[in-house]
């Protein structure tokens, strides 16, 4: 896609032409690998169908990459570029619904935020003399808040208009893996075949040496942090279709990943190399590991650990080239892009050939997809949803179904691909716990449409088809929470409210309930409500701060159980005596406190049972019997008199 930036010199004429075109095509010789090795360890992945998936799994992460390895390429870093997507996606989504903006138009504001962020980003650099590290990490904060301040912290629907980027053309080929090719190629030729980028190159080979050549570095960088913005904002676009839906919180962590694919595919953080086409192979490389990992059922915590081992051989890979005597060039000739095109050409061919006799391993080979369910979780970094996995588990083991337990890491998009990948196996049976309601609809309509029925667990999914949801009532327990905090006050006193994620159903629901419960006592004031992201360290840092400017509070009523654990650990000897702390969700350590006195009580939603009750109907579902749309599993409020007798 774009001209070799990697030249043999003389010293290492010797070297074998084998060892060469390893060494100089390492990337494209990895994804090779992964992929005759995923094939023959899964006859899921080598179908039309699961390969689509990962194209469009690797699409945002590869747009990403691409407007990043500008950045790279000329010695930078760009930090901000998740947090600069949602806030591209925000912006469109709430100008075109909120405002009553035209669409168009809209589009034209979110590019136009992309870019006005990498200008700030660019401008912070070069005149404000900011490492570029530390300029775009605080790009990345404010843009992330701004999201949340547009936003309000909830999801926006996005315009149908352009939802239709997350669809398929003709059925079958994925909108967003078109985009990806279109962004690749528009990279390629920046790189490759335009003043800025061989200033970009010039700039990362030596910026000094650039500046006394006669470029513009300071106006150069302007440029290439606006081009890294604009690819940010196309990526939030993009995303922002394939959940049908404007996640303020959306794309976190992805900056990571876009650096990851740059650095995987050749280039090098010291500047000076880097190409397009190895930008995209190295996204493809991240999508092909998380995929064929998920269909081999291996756990969430070790796919990062793969993945850091990856990206660790990657760069020390670059680090051997460059010792084998690889010299960085901005240009190559002709015959450079012959030798290129004949080598990948040459890759596929084998991959085609190696790949084609693997799949035999395969052939005849079935599971009865019956026995086979999925379980797609919002996050396992919770003990509420730790203990949902531990009832499905048993269930699943009692029934002697076989059980995939995925963790979304309240990844809206990820929980998409895992969903999808679901989908692709074939398997008898799904079963979900959005990250968000809105955002897993279309995924569960591609189950819809493959006939899989689908059962969500403890959060609906809208705008979908579900056979069964087995849940708590929310509302009703914020509800219960309110009541039982204000009958402990006597109707009287002050309270802070730690809130949980923003943007999350159960966090809206929980604080709706429990507002709506708390009209029946005039007495009880709320003076501070914050988000702690149900997080118990954060509950601890954010109720320490609120105690600084509220110290005479009463109560606190928190959204879950480790955030009201926090709340705790920062009231010190206050907990249970001149202050009454309520939590959400009944875990193991939250009931403890409860029996301990520090903890008033913990609106308790049993996790255990709502894991076993969506295993069972999952399984029902994939039977063809008859499974209710709804199944209510009681809340109860746990005190220290009836804890003893609670079950979970």
């Amino acid at each position: 896609m774009a001209a070799d930036t990697l030249k043999s010199t003389s010293g290492a004429s010797g070297a074998s032409g084998l060892r060469r075109l390893l060494l100089d095509n390492g990337a494209l010789t990895a994804l090779i690998v992964l992929v005759i090795a995923m094939s023959a360890l899964s006859g899921d992945f080598l179908t039309t169908d699961n390969l689509l998936n990962v194209g469009v799994q690797a699409a945002v992460t590869a747009i990403l990459a691409f407007g990043v390895t500008f950045v790279i390429v000329s010695a930078g870093i760009d930090l901000s570029v998740g947090s600069v997507a949602a806030l591209s996606a925000t912006v469109l989504a709430w100008s075109a619904t909120s405002e009553g903006i035209p669409v168009p138009i809209a589009v034209l504001l979110a590019v136009a935020t992309g870019i006005a962020c990498g200008l700030v980003n660019g401008f912070l650099i070069s005149y404000g003399k900011l490492p570029p590290f530390i300029a775009t990490l605080a790009m990345l904060s404010v843009a992330r808040g701004l999201s949340l301040v547009i936003s309000q912290g909830s999801p926006i629907a996005f315009p149908d208009s352009v939802s239709h980027l997350g669809d398929t053309l003709g059925g079958w080929l994925p909108v967003p893996v078109l985009v990806m090719v279109v962004m690749g190629l528009i990279t390629a030729f920046v790189l490759g075949r335009t003043y800025i980028g061989r200033s970009m190159y010039a700039i990362g080979g030596n910026e000094e040496a650039a500046r006394l050549s006669g470029l513009r570095v300071k106006k150069q960088k302007l440029a290439i942090y606006a081009f890294s913005g604009l690819f940010a904002a196309a990526a939030g676009i993009v995303l922002a279709s394939r959940l049908s839906s404007a996640q303020p919180q959306a794309a976190q962590g992805y900056e990571l990943d876009a650096i990851a694919a740059v650095v995987i595919g050749g280039a090098s953080l010291a500047g000076g190399t880097g190409k397009a086409s190895g930008t995209l192979i190295g996204a493809l490389i991240l999508a092909v590991l998380r995929n064929g990992l998920n269909l081999l059922s291996v756990s969430a915590f070790w796919q990062q650990v793969v993945i850091g081992v990856v990206i660790a051989l990657a760069v020390l890979l670059d680090t051997v080239r460059r010792k084998a005597g690889a010299t960085p060039v901005t240009t190559g000739g002709g015959g450079n892009k012959g030798k290129q095109a004949v080598t990948y050409l040459l890759a596929a061919v084998v991959a085609a050939a190696i790949v084609g006799a693997t799949s035999l391993l395969h052939t005849g080979s079935s599971s009865a997809a019956q026995q086979k369910v999925g379980l797609s979780l919002s996050t396992l970094n919770n003990p509420f949803f730790v203990q949902i996995r531990a009832g499905a588990q048993a269930e699943a083991k009692k029934l002697g179904v076989d059980l995939t337990v995925t963790d979304a890491q309240n990844d809206a998009s990820q929980q998409a691909n895992q969903l999808q990948n679901f989908t692709s196996e074939g398997l008898g049976s799904i079963i979900v716990n959005p990250v968000d309601s809105d955002a897993a609809g279309p995924a569960v309509q591609a189950a819809n449409q493959a006939d899989i029925p689908v059962v969500g667990v403890d959060r609906g999914v809208n705008n979908a088809e579900t056979a069964a949801l087995v849940a708590s009532d929310n509302v009703e327990g914020g509800k219960l929470g309110a009541q039982a905090l204000a009958e402990k006050l006597g109707g009287q006193g002050t309270i802070v409210i730690l809130q949980g994620q923003a943007g999350t159903s159960a966090s809206r629901e929980r604080g709706a309930g429990f507002a709506a419960g708390l009209k029946e006592y005039p007495g009880i004031k709320v003076v501070a409500k914050q988000p702690a992201d149900f997080d118990r360290t954060k509950g601890l840092d954010v109720m320490t701060n609120l105690l600084q400017a509220h110290p005479g509070i009463d109560g606190v009523f928190a959204e879950n159980d480790e955030m009201a654990l926090g709340a705790i650990k920062a009231l010190g000897s206050k907990a249970g005596k001149s202050v009454q702390v309520v939590g959400f969700d009944g875990t193991p350590d939250g009931l403890k406190a409860v029996e301990a006195g520090t903890l008033y009580a913990s609106v308790a939603q049993q996790p255990k049972q709502l894991g076993r009750i969506a295993v069972d109907n999952a399984v029902r579902a994939a039977e063809g019997k008859n499974v209710s749309k709804t199944v209510k599993v009681p809340v109860k409020v746990v005190t220290k008199e009836n804890v003893a007798g609670f079950g979970g």
